[in-house]
């Protein structure tokens, strides 16, 4: 592969530096389009971090609410039971 001159790396640089005026015109719509669609994109960003972030905490939250119905459960299960005999009652 050749090496560029210094000369022609700076004739390179200038010709991609410079703008031209562009003639076309872009209306109100294409703009707001193109605003809907940045926010969404951010949007979809935001919440994907937000549930990254926030999924330890509701798994420790789960946890402990599993934790806190097991220790509750043995309690319940000492309670007396009905018997058939008052549960079923003749119509009248």
């Amino acid at each position: 592969m050749k090496m560029l001159s210094l000369g022609t790396l700076a004739i390179m640089a200038a010709t991609l530096l410079t703008a031209m005026p562009a003639q076309a015109y872009v209306g109100p719509g294409a703009g707001l389009s193109l605003l809907s669609a940045l926010w969404a994109v951010l949007a979809a960003i935001f919440v994907a971090v937000g549930f990254v972030l926030l999924w330890p905490i509701r798994k420790m939250m789960r946890k402990r609410k599993r934790a806190r119905q097991e220790k509750s459960e043995p309690a319940n299960t000492a309670s007396t039971p009905v018997s058939n005999a008052t549960a079923e009652q003749p119509k009248a």
